[in-house]
């Protein structure tokens, strides 16, 4: 089975961070650079769900985009 996933890539001083959209619980992973950071949690994507089974992908209806958003929050 091949599903395509939102993947969310962070650019870090210390190299990058990934992470998808989509899936319940926490998948990640990290590289130096943005493709091995890709590549990483790809593998990670694919073991999580060998692991737990397709229920951990949420719903049917697709994510269509993903935004990025600032805001300032009172703490």
């Amino acid at each position: 089975m091949t599903k395509a996933f939102k993947i969310i890539v962070e650019k870090h001083s210390d190299g990058y961070v990934a992470y998808p959209l989509g899936l319940k619980g926490v998948v990640v992973g990290q590289g130096d650079t943005y493709e091995e950071a890709l590549a990483d949690v790809k593998s990670a994507i694919s073991f999580h769900i060998q692991t737990f089974g397709p229920d951990v992908i949420e719903g049917e209806e697709a994510i269509l985009e993903a935004f990025i958003a600032e805001a300032s929050v009172g703490v």
